[in-house]
């Protein structure tokens, strides 16, 4: 195998250890990525019962006990038919139930059981492996100024504006 060639300067004058992105090199690389976390993380979860996507429902009512399957959706970004199939699995597992709100009969929240409340540490546990996984090998400033891209890169998409934290480096 032949010597690793130095790193080019850029046109700032710092150095560039990287070929040019393009724009479909980053969405690939981001979409990827993004799969790949939530497969580990999906299969950590299995060993505890738990599906893709029940974890963000149990986070959610950990926040905020008793809310719709609506609300659910709108706070995890899915469609409604797909909550309420996901509330229906995770009441048989006995995850979840479901009862007639207090003040409104018409309205069905969505509560905890004590089974769903203790599984918070099964996912606390599943996303601390799969982040140690991912991140193995990066300094912790890598991992603060990989997480300030992407908050800034999702802020972009979203068509908002963030407001910079100050650095601690």
């Amino acid at each position: 195998m032949g010597k690793k060639k130095d790193a080019k300067k850029h046109k700032s004058g710092k150095k560039k250890d990287h070929p040019e992105v393009g724009a479909a090199d980053l969405a690939q690389a981001i979409t990827q990525a993004a799969r790949s976390m939530r497969t580990t993380l999906s299969r950590n979860l299995l060993e505890g019962g738990l599906y893709a996507g029940q974890d963000g429902v149990i986070v959610a009512l950990t926040e905020a006990d008793g809310l719709t399957a609506g609300a659910l959706a709108q706070r995890l970004g899915v469609k409604a038919p797909t909550m309420t199939r996901t509330i229906g699995r995770m009441e048989v597992q006995g995850f979840v139930e479901r009862r007639p709100d207090e003040t409104d009969q018409r309205l069905t929240k969505v509560y905890l059981t004590e089974n769903g409340r203790s599984s918070t540490e099964l996912i606390a546990r599943a996303v601390t492996a799969c982040d140690a996984l991912a991140l193995k090998g990066f300094s912790d400033k890598e991992v603060r100024t990989l997480v300030r891209l992407l908050k800034t890169l999702d802020a972009n998409l979203q068509g908002e504006e963030i407001v910079a934290e100050d650095e601690e480096e």
